[in-house]
């Protein structure tokens, strides 16, 4: 395919994205790109500018460009934005590989009165409307995916899931100690998603309480703690990151906390915190879910 066909074809699956948005009664949003608070997830790493401006003064903090257009979306729903969407740049440092890049274009969208298993329902249906295909849907839940190595990724120990992992054929060299979760992606990555059927839409949902996130919380049937959360994977590659999201300024506020100590853990440096967004969720995030 040359340039221009390429030019065209990006062209016609935006246009296909808005009109299915625009059909659903979402309104398309576009929010800043900088930021004076980075994203304190240890697995992500925000560009950070040398200086920022704040209206006509210098301000020497610096600013942060987007990983994702989350916290300003959600600021908007809790003014009363209602269902939204947004195409955008967002711009993650040191990720570059086959599907990897430090800038690309993300889609995230919000959907008001909508849980996690509503959300799965309209990103198959997006994803039908803009390619034309009706891909098998198959939706299961994380701990389903572990049973048949004996193992239970809710409630088992660090050493056996690291002694399963390792017994699998993860071998990992670091000078830093492995987290359990750390151990537990390894083993989802390298040992499960490689047995996904590529053509289906394989939802993975409620994710550990360790991996929440931004996402609500519940109780599964066997008493464990778990995220409202869920991956989806087609063709070989994680497509999709979504979640019932949370309304809890207080607890999203610990969370932001533990993901600093863990960067600190990893060497990494903390975040300054978006109090702005923290601020939003005490006025009140309307019940909602959101992908992206």
């Amino acid at each position: 395919m040359d340039l221009n066909a390429k030019l065209q074809a990006r062209a016609r699956l935006y246009e296909k994205v808005r009109r299915y948005f625009s059909g659903e009664g979402l309104t398309e949003v576009f929010t800043p790109l900088l930021s004076f608070a980075g994203n304190p997830d240890p697995a992500i790493k925000s560009f950070e500018t040398a200086q920022g401006y704040i209206g006509d003064s210098l301000n020497h903090a610096p600013m942060y460009l987007q990983t994702s257009p989350e916290f300003f979306m959600k600021r908007l729903l809790v003014q009363g934005s209602g269902s939204i969407f947004q195409i955008c740049p967002a711009f993650r440092q040191a990720e570059t590989g086959r599907f990897h890049n430090p800038e690309f274009a993300m889609l995230e969208w919000y959907r008001v009165g909508y849980n996690y298993f509503d959300l799965m329902s309209d990103v198959s249906a997006m994803i039908e409307s803009v390619t034309s295909l009706k891909p098998h849907v198959e939706q299961i839940s994380y701990a389903r995916l572990f049973e048949p190595f004996g193992l239970n990724p809710h409630s088992d120990s660090h050493e056996k899931i690291k002694t399963a992992a390792i017994q699998n054929g993860i071998n990992v060299q670091t000078s830093v100690e492995l987290s359990r979760d750390d151990w537990l992606d390894l083993f989802m990555t390298h040992v499960i998603e490689p047995s996904f059927n590529p053509d289906n839409l394989v939802f993975v949902y409620d994710f550990p309480a360790s991996q929440a996130s931004l996402a609500k919380m519940i109780t599964d049937n066997q008493g464990c703690q778990v995220a409202q959360r869920f991956e989806l994977y087609w063709q070989g590659m994680e497509l999709a990151n979504g979640f019932t999201e949370l309304q809890d300024a207080d607890e999203q506020l610990q969370r932001f906390k533990q993901d600093n100590k863990n960067r600190e853990r990893l060497g990494l440096a903390s975040m300054p915190l978006d109090q702005n967004f923290l601020d939003a969720l005490k006025q009140g995030l309307p019940e909602c879910s959101g992908v992206a």
